[in-house]
Parts: C-alpha cells; structure tokens; sequence
C-alpha cells in the first residue's frame, strides 16, 4: 500500500476544497439564473399582456365608443362591457411595465422584483371591480350583438384585423381575468427559488398575500367561463334543448349509467347530466358528429332523494326518486356508484341551504308605509324571491333586461322602467333616491298622467297574491305542472273568499299578478297514489284534455287542499281550514287568516 505523504495530502485537501467552493459557486449561479429566468418570463408575459390591453381599451372600447355617440346605441352599453378596462391599461401601461423594463435591465446591480411588486401589487384591487362585472359585460355583449347590426359590424371588423389573432372579443376580455393568478403563479415560483435569508424575501411575500386575495375573485369568474363553455358543449349534444345554457346552471357530474327496468329486470342504457337544480335524464341516439342525447326526463333537484339499493342479479344499483319521476339505475362499479351517490346528496343539501329564505319568503307580510308616512319612514324591502314579476307594470323579471330593482319609498321590487324616477326622502336627510313612478308622484305632488285611466277594472289575473292570501280559504306552495316530461314548477296557490270556485296560481306570495287562475267548477279531482311517475303526495285536476298536476310537501297538506277542491269543483262553497300550526305546514303566511 503506497504511503501518502504529507505534502501530497496537502494537495488533496487542497483540491477538495477547491471542488466544493465550485460547487457551491456553481449552485449559486444556478439559483440566480432561475430568478432572472422567472424575471423575466414575467417582463415578457407583461408586454404582451399591455398589447391586449391596448387592443380592448383602444381599439375596441374606442371604435365602439365613437359609434354610441352618433347615438347608433347607448354609450351606458359600451361602459357596462368594458367597465374599468381604462383604469387597468393605464396602471400597467404607464407604472408596472415600465419599472419592470427598468429593472429588468439593472439586474446585475439589483436582482430582485419583490419591492417593486409589493409596491404597485395594491393598486390590483382595481381588478374586483372588473371581475365583478364580468358576467354583466358578456350578457351585454351577447345581447346587442345580436341587436345591433352597426354594434356586431363593428366587432366582426376588430376580430378580423391581425392584430386580433383570429380570437373572439369574450376571449381577449378574459385576460384580465385570467392575469393576477399569473402573477400569483410566478411569484410562488419565485419564493420558492429565492434564499430564504434574501433581502427581497420579506416584499416578495407581502405582494403575494395581496395578489391571491384578487386572484380568488379571478379564479371564481374563470370557473364561470369555463362553465358557461361546457353549458354551451351540452347545448349542442342536446340537439338545443331549452333553459340550459343559463349562468345559475352549473353541472355538478355526467356520465354512462344503466337504468333498470321496471317491469322487468333488463338494463338499458343511458345517460345523466346532474346540474345543482335539476337531472337531464337522457338516451344516446345515433350521430356522425360527436355524442348527441336525447332528454327522456327531467328531475327538479328539489324535493330529489338518492338511497341505495340492493339487487342479486344487478350489482352496484341505486335509486333516485324525485316529484316528477324515481329511477332505479347501475353503475359501473362500486366506486363509480359511492360517486355518484355522493353528487346526488352534496347536490341536494346545497340546494336545500340555498332555498331556506325562499321557504321562508311566506312567513312575513309586508308592512307596507302608508302616504302619509312615505319617505319620512324606511320601508321594509320585499325579498328579491318573495316575487316574480315587477309589482308596477306586471312584466317578468329575467336576468338580462328586466331585472330587480327596490323602490327606496315604498320597498317593492320593480322593473327599471318603472324605477327610473328619483326623489327626496325625508328618512335619507333628504337626499335624492331611486324610487317607483307611483311613490315619486305621491311625493313630487305632481298628477299622474295615466291617473285618469286607473279606476279602469283589473283583468282577472291582476289580483295582488298577498292581499288574496290574507283573505283566502287555503293558500301555500304546491308543485304544479301540465307536463309529466318537465320539472314541476313551485307556485303559491290561493283560493279566495270573494272566489271561490277559483284557484289563482302565483310565481311567489307576494306577486301582483296571477300567472294563471284554474276555474274549478266541473274538474274531476284525482287522488293520485304512490307509482313510478308520482309521489304519494300528488293529486290532479282534469277536464276533456286539461290536466293540471299538483304535489304538496305532505299527505296532511294534499288533504286540506283536498277537501277544499273537492267541494268547488261541484260549485259549493269550500269550508274554512285551520292551520296545522304556526310554520309553514299549511303554506299560509304566519298571522294571516285561511278564513
């Protein structure tokens, strides 16, 4: 064995040292190499981001601007779709880019971005705003390009030029959206690359706790999106089926199932869409272009139960039973089963919590102000889901273009229309607030000019749900529908004292307008007992090729409306009924009379 000699152990250690002073030097470089990496990935991402900017606020806003002014559409339209969209350009335009490229290009004396970030990340709020109104702006969008030739022309040119990259105007308004969780993604990356005993450490993860908080909002309008998108996917497999693209639908799972059934023990196959309000029960049918269904059944979320059931010959069974239909289905697996069952009952106990003010809505009347007390004292607001339709003009409200605004006077939920008045109240220190046309006539003292024409008679369906209902011999909620193959819609159904022999069907208990009235005299009641198609707790009403079907919550309340029915529709006078108690049970307003 050759002895080492003491000089030769000296180079040895020497080089040893040597190796691991590289090493590390070279680790060093490596690290820094990544944060000017990830640096500069942000610069770049940044510049293309203010070139899209450019483009919508600009290009787009601006072009569309120009036209709303020669009053071709409101210019209120074009500020609704493009919101903050100025604001946004500017700050990154004119701050962020440029103290980006100008450290950028000092790196070698100052390697860092956290101070930079940590000072402008504040001014990200300005997204809430943008975000907010996301949804808003792509119904607008959606809504005058299909009604304005001049505002889709206008569009369609921009999406043709290229600087516009062959996208859509709704997929270059998504990079807002889409921008602060990239800047929350590299920063974390940066942290992560970054020594810990850094100078830059302390500021980089303070701009990051003020990052993820606006990248939550942006997060939640890109799963929007993304939904609306699969919306659209199912539209079209649908073969266009109704109410389906719509922003309160969102699908909560899909997939291949059997279906058993029920009079004998084969299976079929089918298809299920689960949304958070209702199952698309479908059969596959033959297509060249993809997969396309056919909706044998639709079955409202509420009221839905799912239990498992055992079955010797069909394993991993269970049945879902809902107001319009119960079905016996098998899945895959076990585990395809335990999946499903766990959709339906996550779905379910969502939409039940979600529906607890709505349960509610009957239990308070409106302590409506008196004139003389209009505007000196704060109204009650009537709930939004107390009421369907605007409580002045009687029009629908739907999500787009007739939607839900309060009288600050009198608290009724109007259309815009019929709150686009505004007056002092007194309550406000006598400041200007929005009101209805009826209040602001009160208050202004000036005449109403349809006044002349207001002793005219009501039409027949033109009778105030509330003012029935506290003079009624039965009122509540019932499930009603003509069609078996749809799901049953929940209505406030009264029979009054000054009619009797008539069922007025409402939208919600405080509605001022009926959306339809059931003349009872001559209808055959039929008590409808437990089936496939039925809860035990259905009846129906039929005439020749009129068939109205109910559902009440339980077997005591489908038998005081019962009873009642049962004496009008062979023209005697109903007998008053008792509450059951002091809830809901009966469907009548707390405190309010059945008599």
């Amino acid at each position: 064995m050759t002895q080492v000699t003491l000089p030769q152990r000296r180079v040895m250690l020497s080089d040893l040292i040597t190796e691991e002073i590289t090493g590390c030097f070279q680790q060093e470089q490596i690290k820094e190499l990544k944060l000017y990496k990830i640096a500069n990935e942000l610069l770049q991402t940044e510049r293309a981001y203010v070139t899209r900017l450019h483009l919508l606020d600009q290009v787009f806003c601006a072009k569309l601007t120009e036209e709303a002014g020669k009053g071709t559409f409101p210019v209120e339209v074009v500020k609704g779709i493009f919101s903050n969209v100025g604001s946004i350009y500017t700050f990154h335009s004119q701050f962020l880019l440029p103290d980006l490229e100008t450290r950028m290009s000092q790196w070698a004396s100052t390697p860092r971005i956290g101070d930079i970030l940590a000072q402008l990340a504040p001014f990200l709020r300005m997204y809430a705003e943008y975000v907010k109104n996301f949804d808003s702006a792509m119904d607008l969008l959606k809504q005058w390009t299909e009604r304005s030739v001049q505002f889709n022309a206008i569009i369609q040119d921009i999406q043709s030029q290229e600087a516009c990259g062959n996208l859509t105007l709704q997929h270059h308004m998504l990079e807002p959206v889409q921008r602060v969780p990239r800047y929350e993604m590299l920063l974390k990356d940066y942290l992560k690359k970054l020594p810990e005993d850094d100078p830059d450490c302390s500021q980089a993860e303070k701009s990051l706790n003020i990052i993820s908080m606006a990248a939550t909002h942006s997060n939640m309008a890109i799963r929007k999106m993304e939904n609306l998108k699969k919306l659209m996917e199912i539209y079209e497999m649908l073969g266009g089926e109704e109410d389906i693209v719509n922003p309160s639908n969102e699908l909560i799972k899909e997939g291949q199932i059997l279906k058993l059934a029920a009079r004998n023990t084969s299976s079929m196959e089918r298809y299920l869409f689960l949304f958070n309000n209702m199952l698309l029960y479908c059969v596959p049918k033959f297509s060249l272009v993809g997969q396309r269904f056919t909706v044998r059944t639709r079955v409202g979320v509420e009221g839905m139960k799912v239990l498992e059931t055992s079955n010797e010959d069909y394993p991993h069974t269970f049945q879902v039973s809902g107001k319009e239909r119960t079905l016996e289905l098998q899945a895959s697996s076990e585990q395809d089963k335990e999946d499903w069952i766990k959709a339906f009952k996550e779905t379910i106990e969502i939409f039940q919590q979600k529906n607890e003010t709505f349960k509610s809505a009957s239990k308070e009347v409106a302590d409506e102000v008196s004139k003389e007390e209009l505007g000196k004292r704060a109204p009650r607001w009537i709930r939004d889901n107390e009421v369907t339709m605007c409580m002045k003009c009687k029009e629908p409200f739907n999500p787009l273009t007739r939607r839900r605004h309060h009288c600050r006077a009198c608290g009724y939920v109007v259309c815009y229309k019929c709150s686009d008045y505004k007056a002092s109240l007194r309550y406000d220190g006598n400041k200007l607030n929005k009101v209805c046309k009826d209040c602001y006539f009160i208050l202004t003292g000036r005449a109403d000019a349809e006044e002349p024409v207001s002793g005219k008679k009501r039409g027949i369906l033109e009778i105030e749900a509330a003012q029935v209902s506290g003079n009624s011999f039965l009122c509540g909620f019932l499930q009603y529908s003509t069609d078996r193959t749809k799901p049953c819609q929940r209505v406030w159904c009264v029979i009054p004292q000054h009619d009797a022999l008539v069922l007025y069907l409402y939208g919600a208990p405080q509605d001022v307008k009926a959306q339809c009235t059931i003349p009872l005299l001559g209808y055959q009641v039929e008590d409808v007992q437990r089936s496939v198609d039925h809860p035990p707790t259905s009846f129906r009403l039929c005439q020749s090729k009129s068939v109205h079907c109910f559902t009440a919550d339980t077997e005591e309340v489908k038998l005081r409306w019962l009873k009642v029915i049962r004496k009008a529709v062979i023209g005697e006078i109903p007998e008053c009924q008792t509450p059951v108690d002091d809830n809901l049970a009966n469907g009548c307003h707390e405190g309010s009379k059945c008599c």
